[in-house]
């Protein structure tokens, strides 16, 4: 399992580029108004907070019982897709109730879940296997499960079909970063070569 500081930064660095990449080219021009300030600093809070959401119950175990067990609440994994979508409908719904902007909501949503789900990209990584289709399958699977065997250990369609989907979902959880961002006003923006 990686620690906190490992989550922040792969969220910070991977996940939140493009907004790294708009905070930079717009301050360069001297765009950036105070206001635009305390929107980025909230989208980083959501981002950095979502990225170590799924460790939450290590909180409350440490304080309660003086161990870090962090991967569940009850008998729910919270390394798991239905624990993502219900933090993103808390997250959804608490932005609602602030913003009452369901597109900006929605955003923020996504960016939260993007952050959300490169902490389970990195713990499956690093632990080989995630309780990710709770609850309908209760065993842990991983996405990354062919990294590491050679190709002659299973057929070839197999391990290219095993490949692809780790790299999708890599892909995944990264464009739903930069629409999350393109729509909170932080994209990239082509500009014709002359």
């Amino acid at each position: 399992m990686p620690y906190p500081a490992f989550h922040l930064s792969f969220f910070l660095f991977c996940i939140s580029l493009v907004g790294i990449f708009a905070i930079g080219s717009t301050g360069l021009k001297g765009e950036m108004s105070h206001k635009d300030v305390k929107h980025l600093g909230l989208l980083f809070v959501i981002g950095s907070i979502g990225s170590v959401f799924p460790d939450v119950p290590a909180v409350w175990n440490y304080m309660m019982h003086g161990n870090l067990r962090h991967t569940m609440i009850g008998s729910m994994p919270t390394h798991s897709l239905f624990f993502g979508i219900v933090a993103f409908l808390l997250v959804a719904m608490l932005g609602y109730i602030l913003s009452r902007n369901i597109h900006k909501t929605i955003s923020m949503g996504m960016f939260f879940e993007a952050a959300f789900l490169s902490h389970l990209l990195l713990d499956d990584i690093a632990d080989g296997g995630l309780t990710y289709l709770y609850p309908l399958h209760n065993e842990p699977l991983s996405i990354f499960i062919f990294m590491n065997y050679n190709l002659s250990d299973v057929s070839f369609f197999y391990y290219n079909f095993a490949c692809f989907l780790s790299v999708f979902f890599i892909f995944c959880v990264m464009f739903m970063a930069l629409v999350a961002l393109k729509d909170l006003g932080f994209g990239f923006r082509y500009e014709p070569v002359k």
